[in-house]
């Protein structure tokens, strides 16, 4: 006991918003269920590269169909900002979309590896290597 009183714990003593930890950053909110509609809906190409990509097996974390700035990359590792992109038939009919949206990847510090479904199916082990040799090249350089 002090001479005021009983000796209250500081937080209780100094007031309100004493000892609190300050407010959560500014969160941004992420399209999770467009990623997760997206990784439910992937084509055969992408579950094939997939069996190469999950688990680590080319050096490096990739995930599915995640948020980057306004697009969603096919695969991305976050480490070393390499987005790898399975091409489809959708993407034969607007080639601008895709120049448009590499130009703002490598513009934010992202390399981008574009395969078509019909490379990745016919070859997903040399595309799988490929992806590998751009892993170890881009862990070199970093």
């Amino acid at each position: 006991m002090g001479l005021d009183g009983p000796k209250l714990p500081s937080r209780l003593r100094e007031g309100l918003g004493v000892g609190k930890v300050s407010a959560m950053p500014e969160w941004k909110s992420r399209n999770t269920s467009r990623a997760r509609t997206l990784r439910r809906q992937a084509t055969p190409a992408e579950r094939a590269l997939w069996q190469y990509l999950a688990r680590s097996q080319c050096g490096a974390k990739f995930s599915r169909q995640m948020p980057v700035g306004p697009y969603f990359a096919d695969f991305l590792c976050r480490e070393l900002r390499l987005v790898v992109e399975c091409d489809g038939i959708s993407h034969d009919r607007n080639p601008r979309s895709d120049a448009t949206r590499d130009a703002w990847m490598r513009a934010n510090g992202y390399t981008v590896l574009r395969f078509t479904n019909a490379v990745v199916l016919g070859n997903t082990v040399e595309v799988a290597e490929a992806i590998r040799q751009a892993v170890t090249k881009l862990k070199a350089n970093s």
